[in-house]
């Protein structure tokens, strides 16, 4: 991550989304300032990575579908931006390698729980998170974007920041644990997305 680049960028995208789009954020106070921590959110539109990323107080690192990264200019681009390549047809075994990497050094990542954008709801959300929370011994923080979906209407975004979650310490994590800590950080979401469905 070039972290020049980053918070230029985050400024940049900031101040569009306050314009555009009226962009706000609540709860950040909930966010550690430092150590590991897992970001996790809904997805409904391609603009939620840049917007809550740029509202998030400490600096994430997103994992991406290793094609953006072959595209001029954007693949460059994000990968100045600390994002790093996963192969959704593919192992995922290197993506988490590379999360862990991150996490380990003290750094934050996002990461969309559904794997795709889920406008409709009907996507299962996959154990993912909760598997890196259990290697790394990170917390993770509940987010719900809302609004980005009506961006070509220039509805207001709202993005809420939850208190952050944790696997029970002492033990390995089972298969039920997992499936548990994912119920629960998607519970938690959800619970935030229906405070921040008001429209414009």
């Amino acid at each position: 991550m070039n972290a020049a680049f980053y918070d230029f960028s985050k400024f940049c995208v900031a101040t569009m989304s306050r314009v555009l789009w009226r962009a706000t954020a609540t709860g950040t106070q909930y966010v550690p300032r430092s150590g590991p921590l897992i970001v996790a959110c809904n997805h409904v539109s391609y603009l939620d990575p840049p917007v809550m990323g740029c509202l998030c107080p400490r600096r994430i690192s997103y994992m991406a579908k290793k094609e953006l990264f072959t595209i001029p200019i954007l693949g460059p681009t994000i990968s100045a931006l600390g994002a790093y390549a996963v192969d959704r047809h593919g192992s995922a075994a290197a993506a988490i390698k590379r999360s862990l990497d991150v996490l380990r050094t003290g750094g934050a990542i996002g990461i969309f729980p559904e794997g795709t954008r889920n406008r409709t709801g009907t996507v299962s959300p996959q154990t993912g998170v909760a598997l890196l929370a259990a290697l790394a011994g990170a917390p993770v923080v509940p987010v719900a974007i809302s609004g980005s979906d009506r961006a070509l209407r220039f509805s207001k975004i709202r993005v809420a920041f939850g208190r952050p979650l944790a696997l029970s310490a002492g033990r390995k994590a089972t298969r039920a644990d997992l499936a548990k800590f994912t119920s629960e950080i998607m519970n938690a979401i959800g619970a935030l997305s229906r405070g921040t469905s008001g429209d414009t």
